[in-house]
């Protein structure tokens, strides 16, 4: 027995030696990005249940457009509220083990959106899926620079895309299994959780050995380029009002893609599913394009061709046929989505040592800020149309003009 418990302790030793000698290296851990992928799409496949589930609620609990609205800011504020303070904390204290047990608040808010029979339990359940996600986002996304080796923008997007394309697929989902077979089937969905939990509990033992052998003194990720206090907060409030203008495009795509199918073009649900999960793939490919690009030509062109080259598509949009329709958010899925990656690792550059922070302030309160957006876009719907919002949406993206306004912090660092 106590030859069996050395062997052990001497590989576990080898592995933690052999982890720390590849960070050190600069390497890139891609089988540790390829798990924080993979509970990403989990999580958020999961996730995307609550808007694929919106054409079914708003039938069976005769819900206007203001309702529905409401349901994604509850998700999406009690991530706005929770995740920079999260992040805050855990850039202090950092809690490897939180990753499974955000999972687990996701997994009762999905069990309770099963069984809810009620507007209220709706909203709690909503609510109790955001908690999930705000105790998720900032430590995974720390994690996925720790196990970078310095790839920043291909680390980010590789996680982010995992996230994507369970966004992508929950509404295919729901389209093939929740539609046909009511709300209570989402309880199926359970089982994803629990894998998700099961891997997350692997990638906090990876992470809790990463903090062992890097020792108590040593900063976390303190690399970027130091700047007064006054210009970082400058330049943190533009790329939240970029992230803003992108946010709340994609809740108006996200939340209401759909319904606009339906009353404009007269298609199925399944069918204005189908649509919706095209479009979500086209994040997913705009996601790692734009991660990869960024790490090769840098964050502020990629800011800029994402945020404002959109803004033809986006104009054209309200205004053609359900071919066109179909293409043209396909265009603005890719192009729009390359901007996250490049805005997420130059917040990072711009806050060092402040990653769980950045990610708080990112995947939270910018995106809380969308949920804000989509509730007001539903009133909007209510009083003149599903059309007239895409009309009015359209211009957001003039916002990423306001990218002149960034330094260039990475001609600094060179």
């Amino acid at each position: 027995m106590r030859q069996q418990a050395l062997t052990a302790e001497a590989g576990q030793k080898i592995t933690q030696n052999s982890e720390k000698l590849a960070l050190a290296r600069g390497e890139t851990a891609f089988a540790m990005l390829l798990t924080l992928s993979v509970c990403h799409l989990l999580n958020d496949m999961v996730q995307s249940l609550v808007p694929a589930l919106y054409p079914i609620l708003k039938e069976n609990y005769a819900l206007s457009f203001s309702q529905i609205g409401l349901i994604t800011l509850a998700f999406q504020c009690t991530a706005s509220l929770l995740q920079p303070v999260v992040g805050f904390y855990t850039d202090k204290r950092p809690a490897p083990y939180s990753l499974p047990v955000g999972m687990a608040s996701t997994l009762a808010g999905l069990l309770l959106l099963s069984q809810a029979a009620s507007y209220p339990v709706i909203l709690l359940a909503a609510a109790m899926i955001g908690v999930g996600s705000s105790i998720f986002h900032p430590e995974a996304s720390r994690v996925a620079r720790l196990a970078s080796g310095g790839r920043y923008g291909l680390a980010q997007s590789l996680f982010q895309v995992g996230g994507n394309f369970g966004q992508a697929i929950g509404p295919l989902l729901a389209a093939f299994i929740v539609v046909p077979r009511g709300q209570h089937s989402i309880v199926w969905f359970s089982a994803a959780a629990l894998l998700g939990m099961a891997m997350l509990t692997r990638v906090g033992g990876w992470y809790a050995r990463q903090q062992r052998a890097a020792g108590p003194k040593r900063p976390a990720h303190a690399d970027g380029t130091p700047m007064r206090r006054g210009k970082v907060l400058f330049a943190v409030g533009i790329l939240v009002m970029l992230i803003f203008s992108k946010n709340v495009y994609t809740a108006s795509l996200n939340s209401y893609y759909t319904f606009y199918l339906i009353e404009t073009f007269g298609i199925s649900i399944q069918e204005a599913q189908f649509y919706l999960f095209i479009y979500l793939v086209s994040i997913v490919v705009g996601l790692v394009l734009g991660g990869m690009v960024s790490d090769r030509i840098g964050r502020l062109p990629v800011i800029w061709f994402s945020i404002l080259g959109v803004l033809p598509f986006t104009l054209l949009l309200p205004y053609v046929g359900l071919t066109a329709t179909v293409v043209l958010t396909v265009i603005i899925g890719l192009i729009m989505s390359s901007a996250f990656p490049a805005i997420l690792v130059y917040a990072q550059h711009l806050m060092p040592g402040r990653v769980g922070l950045v990610a708080g302030i990112f995947f939270g309160f910018s995106f809380g800020l969308g949920g804000l957006g989509a509730a007001a876009l539903g009133a909007l719907a209510d009083q003149v149309g599903i059309r007239s919002v895409y009309i009015a949406c359209a211009y957001l993206p003039i916002l990423g003009i306001l990218t002149a306004l960034l330094p260039n912090i990475e001609k600094k660092a060179a």
